[in-house]
């Protein structure tokens, strides 16, 4: 029987130093889903990799054998050795992982109940699998109804008309340190998606001055330009430190660029003023060793959390009707999973009667030779449309009935009325997997 399952980490089962180690960079990626993807039980896959999650979508016909492949990836492809990781680790199947999905994609599984990266991220995620030709029949649907059911969400319920953002709290957490911000001095590190936010949050909160910095300098001077920032080139970020009371981080190195020689050095220049860390990176780009230098507050994504965020128990009002959505929306889509159960036996009386059909049209054309093409043309059309009229019903019915004893009863008692092959009955349904790709799924 065909599976979807799931197999990650995210905010809730782990650590931020635990997801950094199995997060993927955008160029990793596309090599690991060509990885994955050659797994014997992995027979689709898409990986969901954020600062919040690491998370696989697969399917598979043999759900166990899936999962240990998918855990074995994970740790073969970070070079991560033994079972201890494991138990940060969750895996569910079934209706419980496109539940899970449809929840990520609506945001109201995220840190941040309402916030509206997440959907876009899915759909990065989800357009690098279709394009490695990682995703077919079901994921190319179960990807599309989230990204439905997120929308429908955002549209139907206020989740999201009063979200806050992860750059939103850092900027609250900053307050907290220095209260007013307007003489402060800030540095971002990286010209993501994320860091523009958390700089635009710092502008709207009056900061006096706004360092930019990227390895790829030509990006720190487009963003300063649009911010009206200082672009500065990634080797002088050091010597600016000392100048800087708010340092963010949000690149995709792989390692810390941030150490503590650099920050004792600062302190050292700023007479030991108080400097305020957030790196909203993962994996993380400073040393967590760094926090326990006097008159420096670091402090990670999982920190946020920490913050109280006023605008929760409004958003908690929008849950239930969100959950309502969702269910709706899965619902739908768990019966058109079932539906496929029934398939096999669908094309073979699909077969069969096109094979009445095709004898019957010889036939007949025998007879007419010599009509015009014109009555060739009715014969033919005549036929099809005989033979899609009597298949409608019969398919309809099979559609209806696709689990438990009356599923089983009618796929018998339809081989026995239209004389099927017998051992139809017992293929997988990834032996007709391509002519699935076609089928009107109505």
């Amino acid at each position: 029987m065909i599976e979807i399952i799931l197999v990650g980490i995210s905010y809730k089962t782990a650590p931020v130093q635990v997801r950094e180690r199995f997060s993927f960079s955008d160029t990793e990626l596309r090599e690991a889903l060509r990885t994955l993807r050659l797994r014997e039980n992995v027979l689709e896959c898409c990986i969901v990799s954020t600062c919040n999650r690491v998370e696989v979508y697969a399917v598979t016909e043999s759900f166990r054998k899936c999962e240990e492949e998918i855990k074995s990836f994970l740790l073969d492809f970070h070079n991560l050795s033994g079972k201890s990781l494991y138990p940060y680790i969750n895996t569910c199947a079934g209706s419980e992982a496109v539940r899970h999905l449809f929840r990520v994609a609506a945001s109201i599984d995220s840190m941040v109940i309402g916030e509206t990266q997440i959907l876009n991220q899915l759909k990065n995620s989800y357009g690098v699998a279709r394009s490695e030709d990682t995703v077919g029949l079901i994921l190319n649907r179960l990807f599309n109804r989230a990204f439905f059911a997120g929308k429908k969400v955002r549209t139907e319920t206020g989740i999201s008309s009063q979200a806050v953002s992860i750059s939103y709290l850092g900027v609250e957490l900053a307050k907290r340190i220095f209260e007013n911000l307007a003489n402060r001095t800030a540095m971002l590190v990286g010209t993501g998606e994320m860091g523009e936010l958390f700089a635009k949050h710092l502008i709207s909160n009056n900061i006096r001055e706004l360092y930019i910095t990227s390895r790829n300098f030509r990006n720190a001077e487009k963003l300063s330009q649009h911010l009206k920032g200082k672009p500065i080139r990634f080797e002088e970020m050091f010597y600016h430190l000392k100048d800087i009371d708010i340092l963010v981080t949000a690149t995709v190195s792989p390692d810390y660029i941030i150490r503590s020689e650099h920050i004792k050095q600062s302190l050292k220049l700023r007479k030991n003023d108080p400097i305020f860390m957030i790196d909203i990176a993962v994996p993380r780009d400073i040393d967590p060793k760094i926090n326990k230098i006097p008159e420096v507050y670091l402090y990670d994504i999982d920190d946020l959390r920490i913050v109280q965020d006023s605008n929760l128990n409004f958003r908690k009002e929008n849950l239930k009707k969100a959950e309502e959505i969702i269910l709706n929306v899965d619902k739908g889509f768990i019966e058109w999973m079932e539906s496929l159960k029934v398939f096999p036996l669908i094309v073979d009386i699909k077969q069969k009667f096109e094979k009445i059909k095709k004898t019957e049209i010889d036939k007949a054309l025998r007879k007419l030779e010599g009509g015009t093409a014109a009555q060739k043309e009715i014969v033919e059309s005549l036929a099809s449309s005989i033979i899609g009229k009597i298949f409608h019903d019969p398919v309809t019915n099979l559609k209806k009935r696709t689990s438990g004893y009356e599923a089983a009863l009618y796929s018998e008692v339809t081989r026995k009325l239209f004389e099927l092959d017998p051992a139809g009955a017992s293929r997988g349904a990834m032996d007709i997997y391509d002519e699935a790709e076609n089928w009107d799924q109505g």
